[in-house]
């Protein structure tokens, strides 16, 4: 008995793993490309992916307007409600709410270097009404094992000018997991954590303020080169899209 139960339980997981593979109601997106894929009518908004599989569902926020749409987005300030002054463990798995301010978590984001190739894009708007972007060709991450070390690729355009790639080939710092080019602690300096080098020409985690109201040295949202050193910023947004297919079954 124990047995034809076993063997019933097996055909029945077979069956439902094949109606996954052909009915395009229980496909699994791994990312925000898959769900503009399978839907390209559907807005900005909060979506489940599965980049680490069936078992791991995961909530995220997915731009399908900018830029023709399919970015999912890991990283976003808008008003404040989040402390980006976190430790390891934190930024490691992901914290804030995906409608508002959030970071995906270090590990989601690794998974989704892993499925798929993507590019980078980053948004910011001051507090006069401007916005401008960095784009570059490529982004990814390393294994926890690796420090989570980034590797990006060329800068490709966008008004807000090249401060990312002073970031590059940098293993992920938190003010309790030091790992950057300084005999400090940069993420406890700066008030943020990030793939710091000694320190920063970027620190889109750090301390939330209008612009000209702390006196912290650059421990503000800073992208150098559009704003300076010492300009706050409003709103920052990092999010990466597939630009190749994936390799991978649903």
């Amino acid at each position: 008995m124990m047995m034809m139960m076993q063997v019933t339980f097996l055909v029945a997981v077979l069956v439902l793993a094949a109606s996954a593979q052909s009915d395009p109601q229980f496909y699994l997106p791994i990312d925000c490309d898959d769900i503009h894929r399978h839907d390209n009518v559907t807005s900005s908004g909060v979506y489940t992916i599965y980049p680490g599989g069936p078992a791991m569902p995961l909530n995220v926020y997915c731009d399908m307007d900018t830029d023709g749409g399919r970015w999912t987005v890991f990283q976003r300030r808008m008003d404040g409600t989040e402390s980006f002054f976190r430790p390891w463990s934190h930024y490691k798995t992901g914290f804030g709410n995906v409608a508002g301010e959030y970071w995906l978590g270090l590990e989601n984001i690794f998974l989704l270097s892993v499925r798929k190739k993507n590019e980078l894009r980053v948004d910011m708007e001051d507090w006069e009404g401007g916005k401008a972007s960095a784009q570059y060709s490529s982004f990814s991450i390393d294994s926890e094992n690796a420090g989570y070390q980034l590797h990006l690729g060329s800068f490709t355009g966008g008004a807000a000018g090249d401060s990312l790639t002073n970031h590059n080939n940098m293993k992920f710092t938190t003010f309790d997991k030091d790992q950057d080019q300084w005999d400090k602690n940069c993420a406890q300096y700066y008030l943020g954590g990030f793939w710091y080098n000694n320190c920063h020409t970027v620190n889109p985690t750090g301390m939330y303020a209008p612009h000209g109201t702390i006196a912290f040295e650059n421990a503000q949202i800073v992208w150098h080169l559009w704003k300076g050193w010492n300009y706050s910023l409003k709103t920052t947004a990092m999010k990466i899209r597939s630009v190749s297919a994936c390799s991978c079954t649903h």
